[in-house]
């Protein structure tokens, strides 16, 4: 359940979902998404679910990665991408072969320590994981070509929003109990939001817990 062969049918899956971008595909099919979950879930690591991750946290179903990366990519390269909510590291890993750089963002500490030790068994070098409150951004290492967020918000706070490079995007569920996928674009003009297909995340939370 953890082979090649499953990881491919994975793809193809993804394919006939309406994945349209082969370059996000052709990541995906290389990291071993079993990796990122308990053991004794990994039969069930290729599947279209979500799967907890300890902490209340979940990872999301490689539709969901697949598709919040293919709108943050939006066909063209990335260079320092802003995550908030590195979770497992599943998705930081995949941004990690389409960003030049990923600062990733998480409030847990006890999950973080188990996702840096992770990241660095996969020897996965272009990223910088701190421990913080995600919605307040990394203003020192702005602007960002790309942020995403894993969790569902009901807005985008002004402070995040200013660490929008001139030509990046958002991309984040937004809502409350109807959930949808939205894009905010930053132009001359200032902020241009886009709605998507309905989505289903856990709650973002302010603050940081260290144990």
């Amino acid at each position: 359940m953890t082979s090649q062969r499953t990881r491919m049918r994975m793809i193809e899956r993804l394919r006939d979902q309406g994945i349209a971008d082969e370059v996000v595909l052709s990541v995906m099919n290389t990291i071993p998404r079993h990796l990122f979950i308990e053991e004794a879930l990994a039969s069930r690591a290729y599947e279209d679910v979500s799967l907890p991750i300890n902490f209340g946290q979940t990872i999301s179903s490689p539709w969901i990665v697949a598709r919040m990366s293919e709108l943050l990519r939006a066909n063209s390269n990335l260079g320092n991408v802003l995550e908030i909510g590195t979770g497992c590291g599943y998705q930081t890993a995949i941004l990690a072969q389409l960003a030049s750089q990923v600062y990733s963002i998480e409030r847990i500490g006890p999950l973080l320590t188990r996702t840096r030790i992770r990241l660095h068994k996969l020897q996965i070098r272009n990223i910088f994981l701190k421990h913080a409150d995600g919605m307040l951004g990394l203003s020192e290492s702005g602007p960002f070509d790309g942020i995403i967020i894993t969790a569902v918000t009901a807005h985008i706070p002004p402070v995040l929003l200013n660490q929008l490079a001139l030509g990046g995007r958002i991309v984040f569920p937004k809502g409350s109990r109807k959930q949808n996928l939205c894009i905010i674009e930053r132009n001359t003009q200032g902020f241009i939001e886009r709605v998507l297909e309905e989505v289903n995340f856990v709650p973002i939370l302010s603050g940081v817990i260290k144990k």
